[in-house]
């Protein structure tokens, strides 16, 4: 038997009223982009698929008032991962999928991200490969 401590962490990736947390997510959102080591990837797109949960700090929920200025909004959030996969070539996923935490961790209210990179077209007899990360914003 083991005399290690197990402590457990309160998550804010767990969607929670009594914390104030809901999540803003993007499933599946398929687009092209310059990704890849090998040299075949250089100069051309791949189909990547993004997969976005944003664990957000939602306040007095009666302020949000049915104004879009008030919370996190989706299609801010989704131009803005569209413009990273436009910005050029990226060798790795990992590097892709920090680049897209990093905006999406941008509005005070975002508390953490969880960001699953996917290259689509690499292997015949795998739907798909990549990564996933987690990241927490350090001013909240």
């Amino acid at each position: 038997m083991s005399n290690a401590t197990i402590r457990l962490v309160s998550s804010p990736s767990i969607a929670d009223a009594r914390v104030g947390i809901r999540h803003v997510f993007v499933r599946d959102l398929v687009l092209m982009s310059f990704i890849g080591v090998h040299d075949f990837e250089q100069g051309a797109k791949q189909r990547v698929r993004l997969n976005l949960d944003l664990a957000v700090f939602e306040g007095d929920v009666t302020s949000v008032a049915d104004d879009i200025q008030n919370v996190v909004c989706y299609e801010q959030i989704t131009t803005a991962v569209r413009a990273v996969c436009d910005q050029g070539h990226t060798n790795l996923v990992e590097t892709l999928a920090e680049e897209i935490a990093s905006v999406c961790l941008r509005p005070q209210q975002v508390r953490s991200v969880r960001v699953r990179v996917e290259k689509l077209d690499v292997f015949e007899d795998a739907s798909s490969v990549g990564v996933e990360i987690e990241r927490f914003n350090p001013e909240v």
